[in-house]
């Protein structure tokens, strides 16, 4: 069993409180009934199961974290029992939207992620746990990621040198995401932290998809294909020739063009067709 613990604005460090006449709510008669003292409610017996902390949703569910932990101690107090509790930092937090993924699989109902309660599910939470979310990732020290990925699905990254002669290639890679309702950006569209790396790295990891272009071998675009490979992203690679790309990369198929009108309508057909691929799977 867990207890799905609920509240509108969240939880705090360590302490806080629910109303008794929440406790219960969206919890199968024969699981309360089991906690039932009569006309009171066995919380010392309730506190030795696992917990999700859930602040409840708003928009589209992806601000909110949700955290794993247990309650150290539990006291009714008129109307209200006070909480002592504490998260499990080895498990990384989830957003609502993630939960509600598999909501079926943790026995949560559509109006539960709208409502401050105190639930009690009879499921082994671990076990859900194992099977369906990602676990912590490996965190660099170069830069910074989030714990849990969090990709954007329409947004694609454009590694390139910075150099004016790309300008039209980067032009035509936005024309054709743009047709295809995804996103595109690149590294010298945003200016978010001191390190231009770390936007970089940032760009990266929100991607769904990024493209490299290798032309002029370039380290900086090998680095950030190398980056793009470790975290999985899908990679596509462009080059104005076939020498620019690494050896270690040669065995992947790549897309060569000609930096001139025609040459980069060509380009926008041939990325157009593998953006479509990787989207439509």
């Amino acid at each position: 069993m867990y207890n799905l613990l609920v509240k509108g604005g969240g939880w705090s460090d360590s302490r806080d409180d629910m109303d008794t006449s929440r406790i219960f709510e969206y919890t199968e008669n024969y699981v309360s009934q089991s906690f039932n003292l009569g006309t009171d409610i066995d919380l010392e017996k309730l506190t030795k199961f696992p917990c999700i902390f859930m602040q409840e949703t708003w928009h589209d569910g992806s601000q909110q974290n949700a955290r794993v932990g247990s309650i150290i101690s539990a006291v009714k107090t008129g109307n209200t029992v006070k909480l002592e509790y504490a998260f499990d930092n080895s498990i990384p937090p989830m957003t609502n939207e993630q939960i509600k993924e598999v909501q079926g699989e943790f026995g949560i109902a559509d109006f539960e992620f709208s409502r401050t309660h105190w639930a009690v599910k009879d499921i082994d939470l671990y076990k859900v746990l194992l099977r369906y979310l990602k676990p912590r990732r490996q965190l660099p020290t170069v830069f910074s990621i989030s714990e849990v990925e969090r990709i954007e699905p329409t947004l694609v990254s454009v590694m390139m040198p910075f150099d004016m002669a790309f300008t039209g290639v980067y032009e035509k890679l936005k024309e054709i995401t743009s047709a295809l309702d995804l996103h595109c950006r690149r590294a010298d569209d945003i200016w978010e932290n001191p390190a231009i790396i770390q936007d970089v790295v940032s760009l990266i990891d929100h991607s769904r998809i990024v493209i490299c272009d290798c032309s002029g071998r370039n380290p900086n675009v090998f680095y950030e294909a190398g980056i793009a490979h470790t975290l999985g992203r899908e990679v596509i690679l462009i080059t104005q020739s076939e020498y620019d790309i690494p050896f270690d990369l040669r065995h992947l198929r790549y897309v060569k063009y000609l930096n001139n009108s025609e040459g980069l309508v060509a380009l926008g057909n041939s990325v157009t067709s593998r953006l479509e691929t990787i989207i439509n799977t």
